[in-house]
């Protein structure tokens, strides 16, 4: 498998290229507008064609490189079904598997975040058939989670986001590898690490809000920090409704 992250340590994103390098297949996650021609050099230097383009959900804080990207290659541009969006994509489903050559994708609905958030479980079965690591979105960070007041509705997403977590990221294997979207720097959550990565292991034993009941949980993750200035600008450009708000 070959797996790549890419960092934006101003904001505190990340995307990542992942795939099949013997079959020369491969995706990129949560891509970043600005980082479209490093995916493409990157791509093209193991001779891999990129097939998918996958925005874990719509971002809020960036403007996402999908869409365009996916263009460029050829690729297919997805997101969960529920994506409220006026953009082609390609709609993804809970369990639904993405094939990369010998990489595969399954696709785990997590809504809390957002109600089209969600997470990618990642297996390589050239390594094995256990799944190696999860690309967690804005649902799980390393000691914190996603905020859960975007959509409007606080206390019925936070509940969400509580539901994914545990019925979810939290029943898979505890040495699963976890590589957020997001980490220190990002408006997305808050309390977030400066560590890009973590296991669901470590998640379990020492993120605080985890060890928390639904309740306690929801009262906690409500209080978020002011959403940033340029959201609403930047949401209309993600949902593909840029030229709409335009005078």
């Amino acid at each position: 498998m070959i797996f790549r992250p890419f960092y934006t340590y101003e904001t505190g994103c990340a995307g990542y290229l992942l795939g099949c390098g013997g079959l020369g297949k491969c995706a990129v996650v949560d891509a970043h507008a600005r980082d479209i021609d490093a995916y493409l050099a990157f791509a093209a230097d193991k001779a891999m064609q990129i097939t998918h383009v996958i925005d874990t959900h719509v971002h809020a804080d960036h403007h996402s490189g999908g869409p365009a990207l996916a263009a460029r290659v050829g690729a297919e541009y997805c997101l969960h079904a529920s994506a409220d969006v006026d953009l082609a994509f390609t709609p993804l489903y809970d369990g639904q598997e993405i094939e990369l050559g010998n990489t595969r994708v399954r696709v785990l609905h997590t809504p809390g975040h957002t109600p089209e958030s969600v997470c990618l479980v990642v297996t390589d079965l050239r390594r094995g058939p256990d799944p190696w690591f999860v690309l967690t979105g804005d649902t799980l960070f390393v000691g914190a989670v996603g905020r859960p007041d975007l959509p409007g509705r606080v206390q019925e997403s936070a509940g969400e986001l509580f539901e994914s977590i545990h019925h979810k990221l939290l029943t898979l294997p505890g040495e699963l590898e976890v590589y957020p979207a997001h980490f220190a720097g990002s408006a997305c959550g808050a309390g977030i690490s400066g560590k890009p990565s973590t296991t669901i292991a470590f998640e379990r034993r020492f993120n605080p809000l985890l060890a928390l009941g639904r309740d306690a949980f929801v009262a906690a993750v409500a209080e978020v920090p002011p959403k940033p200035a340029e959201i609403d600008a930047i949401l209309r450009t993600n949902r593909g409704r840029a030229q709409a708000a335009t005078p």
